[in-house]
């Protein structure tokens, strides 16, 4: 007996809804096998960055108390108070590497370090303070932050570049470029923002936050060494990558 004929609309729109149900399950497919951030960062413990977070906060509550100027104290850790709290409630789904988060702190304790003294009273050794004007060694600037900006670009780019890696994953030149751009431009809008809250606060507290030291190009010159940071960080993360990574 021969099987009853098929309508032949209800035959078209059978085939018609196959192609897209296979696109459905190959789209689900897909979001299952997308690795989350512990994975990519190859480590899911929480013991590492809680200790981290344990002496930092220790740190934290040392030179918060009796810095140099209260007020420049409390403008230096409003970035740092909003920062910090959302590390740590997105770290069950963004587990950073080890070495990123040791590089996080210690930019961090350096920070607090400028925030207790303000940047540019920090007690440094002789040989870090300067030249004079005759070439000698001379106490004619606190090098401090420049140190730190500097920092700044080789210690926040390795958390910059796992967190692009797992969020904007790139290809080719863009692999070296876009983390640089992302470090950069952070470090050159947090001079601006910094510029314009020297300008509203002004007085003593605009010139200790703003630390210039009568340097009028001291933002220039700072987001140029973050920048340099970045791009030394920038070529020995992925160069080393590029070296460990196993030969195809």
């Amino acid at each position: 007996m021969l099987p009853p004929p098929v309508d032949a609309p209800s035959q078209a729109k059978s085939c018609y809804c196959l192609p897209r149900r296979e696109a459905a399950l190959r789209h689900s497919h897909a979001r299952t096998k997308r690795k989350p951030m512990n994975a990519l960062s190859g480590n899911t413990s929480s013991r590492y960055p809680l200790l981290l977070l344990t002496v930092f906060a220790i740190a934290w509550i040392a030179l918060a108390i009796a810095p140099s100027y209260r007020q420049d104290w409390l403008l230096e850790n409003v970035l740092v108070l909003i920062a910090v709290p959302l590390l740590v409630a997105g770290h069950s789904r963004m587990r950073f590497s080890n070495t990123a988060y040791t590089c996080l702190f210690v930019f961090l304790v350096l920070h607090e370090i400028g925030a207790h003294y303000t940047y540019s009273e920090v007690p440094l050794p002789s040989w870090l303070t300067g030249f004079g004007a005759d070439g000698s060694l001379a106490a004619s600037r606190n090098h401090f932050d420049r140190w730190v900006h500097f920092l700044y670009g080789v210690l926040i780019t390795p958390m910059a570049v796992e967190l692009l890696d797992a969020r904007a994953p790139q290809r080719g030149m863009w692999r070296w470029l876009l983390p640089w751009f992302f470090v950069v431009s952070h470090a050159t809008l947090f001079e601006i923002v910094e510029a314009a809250a020297a300008g509203v606060f002004g007085g003593e507290l605009g010139q200790a936050y703003l630390g210039m030291q009568g340097d009028v190009w001291d933002s220039q010159k700072d987001s140029a060494l973050a920048a340099v940071g970045a791009a030394l960080a920038v070529i020995a993360l992925r160069w080393g990558a590029t070296r460990t990574a196993p030969a195809r």
